[in-house]
């Protein structure tokens, strides 16, 4: 066995994704519609990745359906503690992208294609994407 440690110090300005952080922090979430092509993104974004156009915020809904998961069983140091954890993409109605958050499950759930699920929104925001998680409908 080789043990070795590490720390990364990481600075990031969330400059334009800014309004989706301060959303979370009052229980919302936003997408991007394009201004030019229509297309609704799940994943917040200021420009299209299809036309290029700028975007509009719009409120996404906080119900949606499981599109896929994932259960990971390795981390990174911020989530070492956490493993084994489940990564969902999740499928919005009239949302023409995915998004992917956490899952919680209670004792003896499974995940399942299709399943409803529910964001929730942590009590002390840290202004991450981890501040948003889902949970079964």
């Amino acid at each position: 066995m080789v043990e070795w440690n590490y720390n990364t110090e990481y600075r990031h300005s969330y400059a334009e994704d800014s309004p989706f952080f301060t959303a979370l922090g009052k229980g919302k979430l936003i997408g991007s519609k394009c201004k030019s092509c229509g297309f609704k993104y799940g994943t917040y974004r200021k420009y299209c990745m299809y036309c290029g156009s700028e975007t509009d915020d719009i409120e996404l809904p906080l119900q949606g359906k499981i599109h896929s998961f994932t259960t990971c069983y390795y981390s990174g140091e911020t989530f070492r503690g956490d493993v084994p954890y489940t990564l969902v993409l999740v499928e919005f109605p009239g949302i023409d992208s995915l998004f992917m958050s956490r899952l919680f499950m209670r004792n003896g759930e499974k995940p399942e294609i299709g399943m409803d699920i529910v964001a929730q929104f942590k009590k002390f925001q840290t202004f991450t994407v981890n501040d948003v998680y889902f949970v079964p409908a």
